[in-house]
């Protein structure tokens, strides 16, 4: 984005809620390892954890037993243990639990979780929350059974005096992390969890935060940030589902707020390039005619008659 372009006008929060856990405040995060048993927050809710999102964490959520209905993003399914339900930043969440659900939430932050560790265990971090999925394992899998004694040894080193940032949580997190990424894969290849699906559900994610932020002019790399992903894989993603880059997407929607505004108000073009957080109205007319082949007093001319 051209440096010329500042932002004055603040987006309206988005109405989705975002917390650090779910109903606190949501803080800065930078190293973050959280596990508590599902019940332990949900019965307090009556069992329903109402849709909401998380920025910078990673999520697991592991239904030992019961049923939950599960949103995630736009779609909504029934879930029953074992399951692992794996939420990346960003991903609107919502859970209806059936009463008495046994199982175990644990949140993560990126950089507790690979700071100065081998490279397989970011590859995993990356590997395993590429999109919002659902692992369903059957109840005879010691894959379940693994990652159920795994999680339970982590909630007790948790719980203990002391231990916060521990290498022992560190290294049980990781081992989880592993052991999903593997099950996660090996249920891609059976046919499971499709990469076409996690595409779109991740580029879904990108057009929402797009909608909540292109006012403020968002560089690509901090959208990219926020949704756990690298810059160019998100503009191979958007090159995948809209043929152009994830800029391309950003300036469209700006394009098409300016244009709005163009038809439907009376506003001068100045105080539309101001709304709209360009600082240079000059730089404003270049934009709308690189995009639309008109300037912004052409265009609305040409479409009001004004």
């Amino acid at each position: 984005m051209d440096m010329r372009v500042k932002p004055r006008f603040v987006a309206p929060k988005p109405l989705i809620p975002s917390f650090t856990l779910y109903g606190e405040a949501a803080e800065p995060v930078r190293e973050l390892l959280h596990i508590e048993e599902i019940q332990s927050r949900s019965r307090i809710h009556d069992w329903e954890i109402q849709p909401h999102l998380h920025h910078g964490l990673y999520q697991v959520v592991w239904i030992t037993e019961g049923t939950a209905s599960v949103a995630l993003d736009a779609g909504r399914q029934e879930v029953t243990g074992p399951a692992a339900v794996i939420i990346p930043p960003g991903t609107v969440h919502g859970f209806r639990f059936a009463p008495e659900a046994q199982g175990r939430v644990l949140t993560l932050g990126g950089h507790f979780l690979v700071e100065g560790e081998l490279e397989t265990v970011g590859k995993a971090l990356r590997e395993l929350f590429a999109g919002p999925r659902v692992l369903h394992f059957d109840v005879e899998d010691p894959t379940a059974g693994r990652l159920d004694a795994l999680l339970r040894e982590l909630s007790a080193e948790f719980m203990s005096p002391g231990m916060a940032g521990s290498p022992p949580l560190r290294w049980l997190s990781q081992t989880i992390v592993w052991h999903l990424a593997q099950a996660g894969a090996r249920l891609q290849a059976l046919g499971e969890g499709s990469p076409v699906a996690v595409h779109q559900a991740l580029f879904t994610r990108f057009v929402l935060q797009v909608e909540a932020h292109y006012l403020e002019h968002w560089p690509v790399a901090r959208y990219a940030s926020q949704l756990g992903v690298s810059t160019p894989r998100l503009n191979r993603l958007t090159r995948a589902e809209c043929g152009g880059r994830a800029l391309d997407v950003i300036h469209e929607r700006l394009t098409r707020e300016a244009c709005r505004l163009l038809l439907y108000t009376t506003e001068p073009v100045t105080g539309i390039a101001a709304s709209l957080g360009f600082d240079d109205p000059a730089y404003f007319c270049r934009f709308v005619k690189r995009r639309t082949g008109l300037s912004p007093s052409r265009y609305r001319q040409s479409h009001t008659g004004r």
